[in-house]
């Protein structure tokens, strides 16, 4: 039941189980980090980890502090620091809890030398800079690393490397030969593929994969749906029609009267704003649903409401279901879609979701 304010975000464990066995099938053989980070891309740590306390091969994330509130919660696969360590005081966390962290430079090594313990293994990532020019090893600095690792004898090493075009036209292959000219001789374990990589370039699958947003249920690529990749949905967020205004045409709409109607319309309010994590710079012309029936935004995003085209939607009136995106009681609304009107993309307008938002599990 939705609280006195009808907005909520409806998270679906059941469709993260969904796109991570997609992983799975995507990256046969390969073992898989779920990619839980920034609060699992807006979803909820804690939602994500129970969806796949029993299925995934590891949980991936940013903070040392939240890996080891997984562990000290029974969490028992592997857990990744997706960019390692950020001082040496974290050193002891990473072997007590048993923790896998990425190295990406020579001062996160001299801290684990420092603080290691010769009856302990550390499970490193050495990451690789094939090009996305962020973090990792280049031919420059990668030598002193090998001389750093030495002094980890019990270290177990994979190492890996971040796509920055795996989505778009320049693919992997540029990257792929500047990782293996890095790697030389390597035979050890990889860690190279993200979402768009597992779903596209099956030659990065060894290994380790990295999922995040297909896990979430949309797409990595501008040019294919999730649907059309077999994605499911995991957050919607959905409201009602709080009011309907009739107007002439020629009247505006909202602050600024950035639109104005061209014949007379009806234009319902919905209770959802950009204080609750709606794109403000969302433009006249974005998708939503009401009722059933697809529609779309008028005027300017509000703090606490938006307008949206109801003239075509007879039966709309205050307390329609609206979906702003997701699949809800008001229809269905690809976030992508969303996000290319708004001129962004999923993960942000995931990641935005206000803490305001009530949130509830399940589908309707």
């Amino acid at each position: 039941m939705m609280g006195r304010r009808p907005l909520r975000a409806r998270i679906d464990p059941a469709a993260i189980r969904a796109n991570y066995r997609l992983a799975q099938t995507r990256s046969p053989g390969a073992g898989i980090w779920a990619v839980i980070k920034a609060d699992a891309y807006g979803h909820g740590q804690w939602r994500a980890v129970e969806a796949l306390r029993g299925e995934a091969d590891g949980f991936a994330l940013l903070e040392c502090e939240n890996a080891v509130a997984l562990r000290e919660a029974g969490v028992s696969q592997p857990i990744l620091l997706l960019e390692g360590i950020f001082a040496a005081a974290e050193v002891t966390a990473v072997v007590e809890y048993r923790l896998t962290t990425v190295v990406h430079c020579a001062e996160q090594l001299e801290w684990l030398i420092a603080g290691q313990r010769p009856e302990q293994p550390l499970r490193l990532y050495l990451k690789l800079n094939s090009g996305m020019n962020r973090l990792g090893f280049t031919a420059a600095t990668l030598p002193r690393a090998w001389e750093l690792l030495r002094r980890l004898p019990r270290a177990e090493v994979t190492l890996m490397t971040h796509f920055a075009d795996a989505d778009g036209e320049r693919g992997i292959d540029w990257q792929l030969e500047r990782f293996r000219a890095l790697a030389g001789d390597w035979r050890g374990p990889l860690s190279l593929a993200n979402s768009a990589a597992i779903l596209r370039h099956p030659a990065a699958h060894g290994g380790w994969t990295r999922p995040g947003i297909m896990l979430y249920g949309a797409s990595p690529f501008a040019d294919q749906s999730a649907a059309a990749l077999g994605l499911a949905p995991a957050m919607t967020l959905e409201s009602r029609i709080i009011a309907v205004q009739d107007i002439a045409a020629g009247e505006r709409v909202g602050y600024g009267g950035i639109f104005t109607a061209p014949r007379p319309m009806r234009v319902g309010i919905v209770a959802c704003g950009y204080a609750d994590g709606y794109p403000r710079h969302a433009p006249n012309g974005t998708p939503l649903a009401v009722a059933g029936q697809c529609t779309s935004t008028v005027g300017r995003v509000s703090m606490d409401l938006l307008a949206c085209d109801v003239t075509d939607i007879p039966a709309a009136g205050p307390g329609s279901p609206v979906t702003l995106w997701g699949e809800g009681e008001g229809g269905t609304v690809p976030a992508d879609e969303v996000a290319a009107a708004a001129g962004t993309i999923a993960y942000e307008l995931f990641c935005a979701l206000a803490p305001r938002v009530p949130v509830v599990l399940g589908k309707i």
